[in-house]
C-alpha cells in the first residue's frame, strides 16, 4: 500500500502524494477509483492496468483515472515511485466537462498521456502544489488543471496499449535515460540504438506506449526541469535555460511562453 500524505482538500476535489515502495515480484496494488483521477508522476515508474488497457507510467507522465473504475499497479521494471494527485468527485468532473469535454458523461480514453503540449502547465501545477503556500485560489487551479487534461484528451481516440512487455521495458528505459540527461543532445538514433530497436520501429512504440514522440518527451522534460528551478531557485533565468537543455534563450521564452503562457520570470514571480 502507498504512503498517504493530503496537500489540499476543498468541496468535492482532494490533492495528495502518494508514495509507493513496491519492487519486482511484490504484491500489485489493487484498487478501486473513487471520482475521478489525474496524478502526475514525479518519480520512479510502475505499470497500471485498468479499463483502457496497460500502461506504462514514468516521471512526466499524468495517469488518468475513471470514477468507478478498478485498476492495479504493479512495479515491474523498477522499485517504487511518486504522484501528486487530484482527484476529484463525479460531480465536480462533470460540471467541469460539461464545458471544456463538451459532455458532462465524459470519460478518459486513455489511462496515461505524457505531460507534453497543452497539457505540461497541468503536471507542473500538481507537481509545485506541496510548495505553495498560498491556498487562497485552490479551486480555481483545480478547475484550470481539469481544463487544460480535458481540452487535450477530448480530442483523443480510445485506444489499447497493444505492445509486448519487453517494448513496454524497452521505452520505459527511453523515458528513464530522457529524464535523466534531458539537458543532452538525445536525438532518436541514439535513443533506439540504446533500446536495440531500428529507429522508425523504435518512434511507432514509443508513441503507441505514451502518446506522444520522442522529441516531445525530450522537449517536456526540459521544459519540467525549467518550471521547477525557476520556481524553486534564484538562479538567473538565462543559466536555467542553457541548464535544461535549451541552445538559446529566444527560443526557451518561445517555447515556454507557448506551454505555460505566461513568460519565464512572471512563473517565478507567481511560484
Amino acid at each position: 500500500m502507498p504512503l498517504v500524505q493530503p496537500l489540499a482538500s476543498g468541496a468535492g476535489w482532494s490533492v495528495n502524494e502518494f508514495r509507493c515502495v513496491a519492487g519486482p515480484g511484490e504484491p500489485v496494488f489493487e484498487e478501486r477509483h473513487d471520482g475521478f483521477s489525474i496524478a502526475a508522476v514525479v518519480d520512479g515508474s510502475f505499470t497500471y492496468h485498468g479499463e483502457q488497457g496497460r500502461a506504462m507510467l514514468a516521471p512526466g507522465a499524468l495517469l488518468l483515472g475513471n470514477n468507478g473504475a478498478c485498476y492495479a499497479c504493479g512495479h515491474d521494471h523498477s522499485r517504487g515511485d511518486l504522484c501528486i494527485s487530484l482527484n476529484v468527485s463525479a460531480e465536480v468532473f462533470e460540471e467541469v466537462a460539461a464545458s471544456a469535454a463538451g459532455t458532462g458523461r465524459y470519460s478518459f480514453p486513455s489511462a496515461m498521456t505524457v505531460a507534453a503540449g497543452e497539457v505540461l502547465s497541468a503536471f507542473m501545477r500538481l507537481q509545485l502544489w506541496s510548495a505553495s503556500s498560498d491556498i487562497s485560489d485552490s479551486d480555481e487551479r483545480v478547475v484550470k488543471v481539469i481544463e487544460s487534461v480535458l481540452a487535450y484528451t477530448s480530442g483523443l481516440a480510445p485506444h489499447q496499449q497493444m505492445v509486448s512487455s519487453r517494448d513496454i521495458a524497452r521505452v520505459k528505459d527511453a523515458m528513464t535515460r530522457i529524464e535523466d540527461a534531458s539537458e543532452a543532445e538525445l536525438d532518436l538514433a541514439s535513443l533506439a540504438a540504446a533500446t536495440g530497436m531500428s529507429r522508425y520501429h523504435f518512434l511507432r512504440v514509443f508513441r503507441r506506449v505514451s502518446g506522444v514522440t520522442p522529441y516531445q518527451c525530450l522537449l517536456a522534460a526540459r521544459l519540467r526541469r525549467a518550471a521547477f528551478s525557476l520556481a524553486k531557485t534564484k538562479e538567473p533565468i538565462t543559466a536555467v535555460a542553457y541548464a535544461s537543455g535549451f541552445g538559446d534563450l529566444s527560443t526557451f521564452n518561445w517555447r515556454f511562453r507557448k506551454t505555460f503562457g505566461v513568460t519565464p520570470s512572471t512563473w517565478r514571480q507567481t511560484h
